[in-house]
């Protein structure tokens, strides 16, 4: 579990389905619940495994994908974009066989937009029902306004932090203190939000200025890592080792 302000949404309701399946099935999740506590919940609900089930976020038709939710297992809901009525489309490639992808025994319907808003037994018409995903209105201006917040805030940071400023990270609970050199700022491919590189003067890091064959800073091998901004304190620190500190500037997680 992660820890959230009390002021914000401590729940959200999405529209679960199971590749393969036509049926939709609306579910109540704790925004603080992580990914792997989201994928053992759904286990009984859809017969997926845990340890091979994919997850992804859409948007309230089913048809757009937002974020596939399967990268990271320790990351919270609520660091997604998330909202109440988008879909949570679930798969398992060890469910599926040869004779469920054999799309030439399928009978296939084709209907027009028409014909298919006449319909009430569709992910559309439920989603009108309940007033849900893009069709509430109140929760799309409270996405709308949580993004242009995120936006304003992460601004501020790039205000702030530059590469070349020297710095010490403090804020990684069970690590001590690090000093090195912002290498990189900005938002990043492994998770949301914007991420501090740093370049450390010792071999304290878990990597070489890249991530997952992305490279974002250069540096040797373990002087690298990401740490969110909050972890940071600015100042004009000595090369690690040198006891002789200069002036600190005040300013959870790190990869």
């Amino acid at each position: 579990m992660c820890e959230r302000g009390d002021a914000a949404p401590t729940f959200v309701k999405l529209v679960v389905r199971t590749e393969g399946s036509p049926l939709y099935s609306e579910r109540k999740f704790p925004v603080t619940n992580t990914i792997r506590e989201i994928k053992q919940k759904l286990e009984l609900l859809t017969g997926a495994s845990a340890n091979s089930m994919r997850l992804e976020l859409r948007d309230s038709d089913d048809e757009n994908i937002i974020k596939n939710l399967t990268d990271d297992d320790s990351a919270c809901l609520d660091a997604y974009p998330i909202c109440d009525g988008l879909v949570l489309h679930v798969s398992d490639p060890l469910l599926n066989t040869d004779e469920f992808k054999d799309l030439s025994k399928v009978q296939k319907v084709q209907l027009s937009e028409e014909a298919y808003n006449r319909r009430n037994d569709t992910a559309r018409a439920f989603l009108q029902k309940h007033g849900l995903g893009r069709y509430n209105e109140d929760a799309q201006e409270m996405a709308r306004r949580l993004e242009e917040e995120k936006a304003r805030k992460q601004k501020e940071i790039l205000k702030v932090i530059h590469v070349g400023n020297r710095c010490e990270v403090v804020g990684i609970p069970g690590q001590p203190r690090r000093r090195g050199t912002v290498a990189y700022v900005g938002e990043v491919d492994f998770k949301p939000g914007v991420w501090v590189g740093v370049r450390y003067d010792l071999p304290l890091g878990k990597n070489d200025g890249s991530v997952a064959g992305k490279r974002y800073f250069e540096c040797p091998p373990n002087y690298g890592g990401f740490v969110r901004p909050a972890d940071l304190v600015l100042g004009n620190f000595l090369p690690e080792g040198d006891c002789t500190d200069g002036g600190e500037i005040d300013l959870d997680e790190e990869l």
